[in-house]
Parts: structure tokens; C-alpha cells; sequence
């Protein structure tokens, strides 16, 4: 034991008994020497109380934008001081106790320090960084349930996403919100899904449309890789349809027919396409021999011989209509005068891409009263085993025909639409070809703009960066926009096609010389050679004539085209015309 060692209570009681002591010799006359003594034991009590500070927050964890209530105290301070705080809204002099809320103004460690007469205590408060915000997705469809080949418009918005990619009923990379039209020509159940991501997490949304059966004027339309022995195409349309020795239930249904708006007449591929037991009837001219054509186009030419078959698309039937059947054996050689022409032989499933073509443009036959009056070269000829082929003229009703004025309704016209195709492309598109016009509800024309054709040639013009183009058209049929335009890199010196650095955003202003109808189309040209080789469809072009625009496929996405027949009546007039 430490001998030095007083208790505080036992030695506080010693000095107030000296103390007591003392007074008592005061009292008696006692000296002076007792004030000393006093002074000296005053001084002790004051260092043995120190200051205490005392300041804690409740509560310590909170999220951004709540406050907490700071609570502090002092014990024998005559004077306190708030720091710590940056926000300033803790600081400076305070009460020797008290209570504040205080807010802090951003996420993290938070100390609020009290110091009193020098002594100081802290509390702490956690401030929670605010959750970063799962993406959301919304999708709708109006209408939500359709007829088959009938428009609906898919809109779609989301918040807090940075990608978003379509599955299911469409495809490819879209923006945070948009619309386009949606077309499906078969009956069912479409689901269109958006999946999102974006810092916070990720999302998905769906919504269905619901497809309706029709009486059988629609077909569908489908872009894709195209029939065995095709390698890479693009916006290329096709079509299925079935062809039938005239009268009898002998058959062939033949798919991958490509969809032209630009001609008219069904053309198919006898090689490796055409079953020999269909046995179609050959036609004849009026000398008695079998009929060969010599049908032009603008990338080469097809060369064999007219038949005759019931061609049913859908539910339409074009009862023995003649047809062109493409490189069949049926005679020896190609005439010259069609060979040539400066083009080449398209008479191929690999040459020409399909297995067939079926014009359904603006024209009741492929070359009409010109040929029907007098021989032309390179479309119609007589053809002899002994002498060859000699050009004849052809009467209407043997012509090669579009076959959709043969069908007993439906047989105004025809209208293509087709969904719109994002950036980047598609790998498939799927849409429909509907027969009629303003005789179906299916087919009406309502708010479109109707550009009446020139009669002889079927074109409008077009104004493209101020320069006119009287020879323009719409065609399903071309695989791109093509049109003059030297500022344009091409995809090679060889290369027809477009391939611009960065994708262009351009417009034209079409303008019909009939009606004088006119309007605006936007449009935009990628660069061919930076599309995943999986794409078949995008929006492409390439150089054309310096008087023309060859309004092709890519036209046609996101849009409802009508196409009305010459001399067909519609409740919108008489073709022949457009309409969009």
C-alpha cells in the first residue's frame, strides 16, 4: 500500500475540520496565517471538476436528404462551440446544451464536433449514397389486335436504360423511345419484347398484337437469305405462290419469287425450280409456232418461252394466265438481239437471285400495245426448231400478264406494306402483299397521298439536292435507293452500291406530273460494307441514271404502298398511280 495515499472524501473532511479549526482561532484572534490556507483548498476543488462534453445524433444512418437530431450537453464549461460540419450549418457558438437538427447535403462520413473551455467529444452520422435507378421499359400497340396484313403501331419508352435490344417479333439495337409500324400477314399471336440495360440493373417489357384471319387477299412478304444456291443478297422481297396446269389440280407451289413493283408478269426459273410433270401448255403465235420472250431489265435480261397456267396467290387465282418460263429447253439459243442488249443472263437461280419474279406494277401486260401492233426487239418471238426465233407482235391477250388484273376481285391493284427496319439492319423482315384496293377494309387507301403516274411510262419526278429527275419510280424489285450523286463514295471503283463514312441523312421531294401531287421523303443511306454479314435489310443505295430515282426496297420500310393498275377504277381515282 502506497502510504502517500489519502482518500478523497477523508481528506476533504480533514481540510473542512482545519478549516473549521481556524475559524474557530479567528474567532478566538487568531492571526492572519488562516486566509492563506483557505485560498490554497479553494483552488483544489476547481481542478478536481473538470469539464465534461457530451453530444451524440440519432440517428446515425441515413439516406441522402434526411436529417438526424444532434443532442449535447456540458458540465462545468461556461462556453461551447460547434465545428465539423462543412455545410456550415453546424458551427459556431451553441448553447452549453441543447438540441438541432441538421441535413446532410451529401453522401458519407458526416462528424459533428462540440468542444467546450477546450474539451471536445464528436458524433458521426452515414450518409447512404441514393440507389442508382433501375431502368424501366413500357411498350404498347395501337390497335392491339388487327386483321392480317393490316398496320398496328408499336410505341415503346423507357427511363434510365443506355442499350436496348428488340427480340421475338422483331429485332436489332433500338433507341430509349420511338415508334414504327408493325405488319403481319399471318393469323396468330405477335410478341414484340425491348430488354434494357443501364447502370442500375436491367429491364424487359413485351407487349402482344393479335392477328386476325382475312378472306385471302394478303400474301406474305419475306426478306431473308433467299433459295439454295443464292449467297449474299439484301432487300430482297419475296413472295410464295402456286402454279397449276391450267383446269386441273396438278400442281407446284414454288417459293422465294421475288416481289417487283416495277414490272408486271409472273417469270420462273424452269432449271432446278419448274417440277417437268407440271407439263404446262406452250403458247402459240399466230403462225402457228411456239412463243419465246425476251423480258429486259435494268442489271440483265431472261430469255425463254411463254406458257400457260392457273397462278394462285393466297386465296386469288389468275386462271391460265401466260407466264414466262425462264431458260428452259425449249429452244436452242438465245436471239441475239436480246442477248445483246449490254446485259447479262439473268436465267439462273444464282444469277438472278430467285427463283422466279412476279410483277404486279402499274401495267396490265409487260410491253402492251406496242408489241400487240408490231414486232419490237428483244420482247416477243415465234420460235422453229429449223429457223430460230423471229420477232412477232403479240396480241394483249397472249401477252405475259400481271397476273392480279385476271382475278375475278381484288384485281385493281395491289398494296405493299412493310415494318420499318432500325439502324443497322434486319436479319429477316417479314410483310405482306395485299390484293386490291378500296374493296377490302384491309386495303383502303384513307389519308394517303395519291401521285398519279405518267400513263405510257409509269414514273414522277424527283427532286433530289435541287435537281430534277423525271424518270423516278417505286420499286420493290431493287434491291436499294439508287440515285446520281458524285459527292458519295462508292463501295469500290467496280461497286455500284454507296459506302459514305458515316451514315447519311438525306431527302427528296416527290412530285407527280399528272396530279401534281408532291411531298417530302425522308431517308437515309449506311454504308454497305459495315453491316454484319448477317444482315438482309437495311437502308442501302447506290449511283443510278442522271435522269432517274430508283425508289427501291428500302422505300418501302415502315411503309403502306398502293399500287393501282392502268384503267383499274379505285374509290381515289383511276390508275395508274401510287400512293403512300
Amino acid at each position: 500500500m502506497n502510504v502517500g495515499f489519502q482518500h478523497p472524501r477523508a481528506s476533504g473532511f480533514l481540510r473542512l475540520a482545519a478549516l473549521a479549526a481556524c475559524l474557530l482561532l479567528v474567532s478566538c484572534g487568531g492571526s492572519s496565517g488562516g486566509g492563506a490556507s483557505s485560498a490554497s483548498a479553494l483552488a483544489t476543488s476547481v481542478a478536481n471538476n473538470p469539464v465534461i462534453v457530451s453530444i451524440g445524433a440519432s440517428p446515425t444512418a441515413l439516406a441522402l436528404g434526411e436529417s438526424t437530431r444532434l443532442t449535447w450537453s456540458s458540465s462545468n464549461a461556461t462556453g461551447c462551440q460547434a465545428s465539423g460540419d462543412t455545410t456550415g450549418a453546424w458551427s459556431g457558438a451553441v448553447a452549453l446544451s441543447g438540441t438541432q437538427l441538421v441535413t446532410p447535403s451529401a453522401a458519407g462520413t458526416h462528424t459533428y464536433t462540440l468542444t467546450c473551455n477546450g474539451a471536445a467529444n464528436s458524433a458521426s452520422v452515414i450518409v447512404a449514397a441514393p440507389a442508382t435507378p433501375m431502368p424501366t421499359v413500357s411498350l404498347s400497340l395501337a390497335p392491339a389486335s388487327v386483321p392480317a396484313g393490316q398496320p398496328a403501331t408499336l410505341t415503346w419508352s423507357t427511363t434510365d436504360a443506355s442499350t436496348c435490344f428488340a427480340s421475338d417479333a422483331w429485332a436489332g439495337t433500338r433507341a430509349g423511345s420511338g415508334s414504327i409500324v408493325v405488319v403481319q400477314p399471318i393469323a396468330g399471336t405477335y410478341t414484340y419484347s425491348l430488354s434494357c440495360t443501364g447502370e442500375g440493373g436491367s429491364a424487359s417489357g413485351a407487349v402482344a398484337l393479335g392477328v386476325s384471319d382475312l378472306t385471302g387477299n394478303v400474301a406474305p412478304v419475306v426478306i431473308d437469305s433467299g433459295p439454295a444456291g443464292v449467297n449474299n443478297i439484301i432487300n430482297v422481297a419475296f413472295v410464295s405462290l402456286t402454279l397449276c396446269r391450267p383446269g386441273t389440280a396438278t400442281c407446284q407451289t414454288i417459293d422465294h419469287v421475288l416481289l417487283d413493283t416495277a414490272s408486271s408478269g409472273l417469270r420462273i426459273i424452269a432449271p432446278g425450280v419448274l417440277d417437268s410433270d407440271l407439263a404446262l401448255p406452250a403458247a402459240t403465235g399466230a403462225g402457228g409456232n411456239q412463243v419465246g420472250e425476251c423480258a429486259v431489265f435494268v442489271s440483265g435480261y431472261l430469255w425463254g418461252s411463254v406458257h400457260r397456267a392457273d397462278v394462285k396467290i393466297a386465296g386469288e387465282t389468275a386462271p391460265s394466265l401466260p407466264v414466262q418460263l425462264v431458260g428452259d429447253t425449249a429452244f436452242a439459243g438465245v436471239p441475239s438481239d436480246c442477248s445483246n442488249r449490254g446485259t447479262s443472263n439473268l436465267g439462273t437461280v444464282a444469277g438472278l437471285g430467285a427463283n422466279g419474279i412476279l410483277g404486279v406494277g402499274l401495267f396490265k401486260e409487260d410491253c402492251g400495245d406496242g408489241c400487240a401492233a408490231h414486232p419490237i426487239p428483244a420482247t416477243y418471238y415465234e420460235c422453229t426448231a429449223s429457223s430460230g426465233c423471229t420477232g412477232v407482235a403479240m396480241p394483249l391477250a397472249d401477252q405475259v400478264a400481271n397476273p392480279v388484273t385476271a382475278f375475278a376481285v381484288n384485281n385493281n391493284g395491289v398494296v405493299v406494306t412493310m415494318p420499318a427496319v432500325a439502324a443497322g439492319g434486319a436479319t429477316t423482315l417479314t410483310g405482306a402483299l395485299i390484293f386490291g384496293i378500296d374493296t377490302q377494309a384491309n386495303n383502303q387507301v384513307g389519308s394517303a397521298t395519291v401521285y398519279a403516274a405518267d400513263p405510257t411510262s409509269g414514273n414522277f419526278t424527283t427532286v433530289y439536292k435541287g435537281r430534277s429527275l423525271p424518270g423516278s419510280f417505286l420499286d420493290t424489285g431493287s434491291n436499294g435507293l439508287f440515285f446520281p450523286d458524285s459527292s458519295i463514295p462508292r463501295c469500290s471503283p467496280s461497286s455500284g452500291f454507296y459506302c459514305p463514312a458515316e451514315t447519311l441523312f438525306l431527302s427528296a421531294v416527290n412530285t407527280s406530273t399528272v396530279n401534281g401531287a408532291s411531298g417530302t421523303v425522308d431517308f437515309r443511306i449506311e454504308n454497305l460494307q459495315a453491316l454484319d454479314g448477317a444482315v438482309r435489310a437495311a437502308s442501302v443505295g447506290g449511283s443510278f441514271s442522271s435522269t432517274r430515282f430508283d425508289w427501291g426496297m428500302p422505300f418501302f420500310f415502315g411503309r403502306t404502298v398502293f399500287v393501282a393498275i392502268e384503267g383499274a377504277g379505285t374509290a381515289h381515282g383511276t390508275g395508274p398511280f401510287w400512293a403512300y
